[in-house]
């Protein structure tokens, strides 16, 4: 197997410094002109595109506002959702909060029960509270029964 050739070449423009015999002091060497004019019309365009960002931006939002919206109100709700579900494994993690918050939904449950569904009377006064807030929420009149 042969092992492939490694050539050295120095061009002229290395990047070593310039050293001047007589005095034995280090000359610059200066950026050349077309790595200056390079460095210009990049500047311009980076600068070219700042400027016209906030439009582009603005006419962005404002053609797209509503699904921007729709996608931030969702992103916020899966959030939300994300912090309570963390909240409630640190709170059912601490001794004796669990057994508790369940002895208030079995107690809730039953006061419920005994107070909305056992009688029909009642049944009806919790249909007439459900219609009612339906149509707050909604915003429309529901219909008398």
């Amino acid at each position: 197997m042969q092992e492939p050739e490694i050539v050295e070449t120095k061009s002229p423009d290395a990047t070593m410094p310039n050293i001047n015999n007589q005095t034995g002091t280090i000359a610059k060497l200066q950026p050349s002109a077309q790595s200056q004019e390079q460095w210009l019309k990049y500047g311009e365009q980076v600068s070219g595109f700042l400027a016209t960002l906030p439009e582009y931006l603005a006419s962005f939002f404002n053609r797209y506002k509503q699904p921007l919206i729709s996608i931030g109100l969702i992103v916020a709700a899966i959030v939300a959702v994300k912090v309570v579900l963390a909240i409630l494994d640190a709170l059912n993690d601490i001794p004796l909060v669990a057994p508790t918050f369940e002895l208030i939904g079995i107690g809730y449950s039953a006061w419920f029960v005994y107070r909305y569904l056992l009688q029909a009377s009642t049944r009806q006064e919790l249909t007439n509270e459900i219609t009612a807030l339906k149509s707050q929420v909604v915003g429309k009149q529901a219909p008398e029964s």
